[in-house]
């Protein structure tokens, strides 16, 4: 595996030329147990081990290292990978929007190739100060921008079930990491979907907070009303306990809120008394059907846990979610990207004079997803059209955000599938952005709303992963946890990739 010159630092990614170098022997990590297999070990598990001193943060940090060594190079999960550990408890992954000390932070863009931030993102701070090892930063669309990670200007990431599909986007490193033993768990972030969307396509658990619970400060924006950071585990319970660590006030983000109550452990195996609302607009859109099969299947298997299933109603949500995120986030994101002229930091082209030079960097740097996002946002905020569109999405956002809160009136959940689509094939929707952009149908609303989306996996269809996405009020994460834990125990699934069994 290609190696960076910093010190502790490997550089995985394989496509780009300036972070390409000779493969060397690197030093074997630490003798490791037989006891650690990667592929089924929980983090809740993994805490275990090194509480009971079975196993040293080292020899763990070790066995993931061999793990990455062994699958990396076929999946690419990874762009860069830490080998010296600093911390006293188990490794994590961190998806590469997610600034940290001394180590390059890209987004998965050329722009930032070379940028190393001077701090720590709050939620990586907080993670450090619970003595978790960072293993290294997990490959993304540009930008957080995609559905697919084939976005990324370092390569694609694949995914672990069948390497000729994708991992689902933006966060697919993380979730490929974790799917294929290569981290216990990771921090994604999500916007419309990020962090949902690819831990269905690669049978993970993942976790979008309520917005606001988790800092954004040190996360690289895409758009700002809409960012959160989350977890993406191998469990329920693992999701609930990286919530309990990176979830909190931050002096940082002036838009943090505090958990009106404390988070808590899910234990429950019954469902009594809870309320599921299933959306009647999800039948007209378009679900494969062995996904909704699964998704069928797991309903009925609430109920026979004790909970009472019914129909509810989210016109708006699915009529108008993804024309209005569509304008927003675009909005945000060339505001946000505005700053990116390589002056200040990252990759500089150089010019004949400084708008000169700052074009090129912006035209070299940018990939064609960010472009067309910055495009399709400046026009929705140029003099004449603010009104028109920006302006309309903003009161749409609010129908939407008041329609949700009804139906979470009358329902504890709302239970949609995560993705209409099983993992899809390389290419099979790269020329076609509004294809794309449909991955998300299901994922976008609730983002929109503001509200905790939980993906447990709920079965296979072509012997691929299927998620079920559940959604909660808002600071309603213990309610999906707890929904999410029953249903997950209830299921018993193996969600070690056949492949790698």
């Amino acid at each position: 595996m290609p190696r960076a010159k910093r010190s502790g630092l490997r550089t995985c990614s394989r496509t780009h030329p300036s972070v390409t170098a000779t493969c060397s022997a690197s030093p074997r990590p630490p003798e490791v147990p037989p006891v650690v297999d990667t592929l089924r070990l929980t983090a809740e598990q993994a805490l275990r081990l090194v509480e009971r001193r079975e196993i040293t943060p080292a020899e763990l940090h070790g066995a993931y290292l061999e793990a990455i060594e062994a699958r990396n190079p076929e999946l690419h999960a990874y762009l860069r990978v830490v080998e010296q550990p600093e911390g006293t408890s188990i490794p994590i992954a961190f998806k590469d929007v997610i600034s940290t000390e001394g180590i390059e932070t890209t987004a998965g863009s050329r722009i930032l190739e070379g940028y190393v931030p001077p701090f720590d993102a709050t939620a990586a701070a907080r993670c450090k100060a619970a003595g978790l090892t960072l293993l290294g930063k997990t490959n993304t669309d540009e930008f957080a921008m995609g559905s697919s990670t084939e976005q990324s200007a370092y390569g694609p990431t694949r995914n672990p079930w069948d390497p000729s599909r994708v991992p689902g986007g933006s966060g697919g490193g993380t979730a490929a990491a974790v799917s294929a033993g290569l981290a216990p768990w990771g921090l994604g972030s999500d916007t419309g979907g990020s962090i949902k969307q690819p831990s269905a396509l690669c049978g993970n658990v993942g976790l979008r907070p309520t917005y606001g619970t988790v800092s954004r400060y040190g996360v690289v924006a895409f758009a700002s009303s809409l960012d959160q950071v989350g977890p993406v585990a191998r469990t329920v319970r693992d999701c609930a306990l990286l919530t309990t660590i990176i979830a909190g006030v931050d002096p940082l983000d002036s838009t943090t809120v505090a958990h009106p109550e404390p988070l808590v452990l899910p234990s429950a195996e019954r469902l009594d008394g809870l309320r599921i609302g299933v959306p009647r607009e999800i039948d007209g859109l378009a679900i494969e059907p062995g996904v909704r099969a699964r998704f069928d299947e797991a309903l009925a298997l609430a109920e026979s846990l004790g909970a009472k299933v019914d129909a509810c109603d989210l016109p708006l949500a699915f009529e108008y979610g993804m024309a209005c995120y569509y304008l927003i986030a675009p909005a945000e994101a060339s505001s946000n990207l505005a700053r990116y002229d390589g002056v200040r930091y990252g990759r500089r082209s150089p010019g004949a004079t400084y708008r000169e030079s700052v074009e090129r960097t912006r035209d070299d740097g940018f990939g064609p997803e960010p472009k067309r996002r910055i495009m399709l946002g400046a026009y929705a905020l140029s003099a004449g059209y603010y009104d028109a569109y920006y302006g309309q999405a903003q009161k749409v956002r609010t129908l939407l955000v008041r329609e949700h809160r009804a139906a979470l009136d009358r329902y504890d959940v709302i239970a949609t599938p995560t993705s209409p689509t099983v993992a899809f094939e390389f290419g099979a929707k790269a020329a076609d952005p509004l294809a794309m952009y449909a991955c998300d149908v299901l994922t976008i609303p609730s983002c929109l709303a503001g509200l905790p989306g939980l993906n447990v996996p709920c079965g296979l269809s072509e012997g691929l992963p299927v998620g079920l996405q559940l959604i909660g009020p808002q600071f309603g994460e213990n309610t999906l946890f707890r929904a999410g834990h029953a249903l997950e125990q209830a299921l018993g699934l193996d969600l070690v990739p056949e492949r790698l069994r």
